[in-house]
């Protein structure tokens, strides 16, 4: 059975443990990823938020060896069997499903600590995507502002201009307190419209060696 990549450019690929068959993460691939993923025996997949292939494990070598794949019966599902290197979640748990709605809890603890792996902006991000998902209701400065969208923009302009004093006039150590409140509310920004900050630094990587002018000018085109 063969994967219609005309129908279906972008497919559900569900993880699973090739000995305990639990269910370890849901990602996507495109038919660039899958191939990717038949040839290396390592599993790539397609991310929604960077916009970009990824090979699991790249950042934190939390790698997934492919063992077997299999098509479900509409060709447009597949999972893989992996030998799951390290843990599967982001968070430092083995599976990416960890919270139970039935026991409101969390039922897999963290095996690694992730924070040593990924960089502060990354961490960062996913905080705040936590704090959107959440239906918690204690006070969270974060949730306030993705929940009101003039009063997040109005900081992001407030921090800029602070930023821009700071710079203008203050000490380097207020430039830096300055600096990381604004990047802060960009990051809130980039996680009311799901933007993830991966995408900006494949822009900036786009730029490098381009004359800041030329780049501007070719956007005013």
């Amino acid at each position: 059975m063969q994967l219609d990549w005309q129908k279906n450019p972008l497919i559900p690929a569900i993880s699973q443990d090739f000995e305990s068959n639990e269910v370890l993460m849901l990602a996507y691939m495109n038919e660039e990823a899958y191939e990717l993923t038949l040839t290396s025996g390592f599993a790539h997949y397609f991310s929604r938020s960077k916009q970009r292939i990824w090979k699991k494990g790249e950042s934190s070598n939390h790698t997934q060896e492919i063992k077997d794949i299999l098509i479900d019966c509409d060709a447009d599902t597949i999972i893989i069997k992996v030998k799951q290197n390290g843990v599967a979640c982001h968070t430092g748990r083995k599976s990416c499903f960890f919270t139970s709605v039935i026991q409101n809890r969390v039922v897999h603890q963290r095996e690694v600590d992730t924070d040593a792996i990924y960089s502060v902006v990354d961490i960062l991000y996913h905080t705040i995507l936590e704090r959107k998902n959440s239906t918690d209701t204690q006070k969270s400065w974060t949730k306030k502002l993705l929940n009101d969208k003039t009063l997040m923009l109005s900081k992001i302009k407030e921090e800029a201009d602070e930023v821009c004093v700071a710079i203008e006039s203050e000490s380097d150590e207020q430039v830096i307190y300055e600096s990381a409140d604004l990047l802060y509310h960009t990051l809130v920004g980039l996680g009311y419209r799901d933007i993830s900050p991966d995408r900006v630094k494949q822009e900036l990587a786009r730029r490098f060696g381009i004359s800041g002018i030329v780049e501007k000018e070719s956007r005013e085109k």
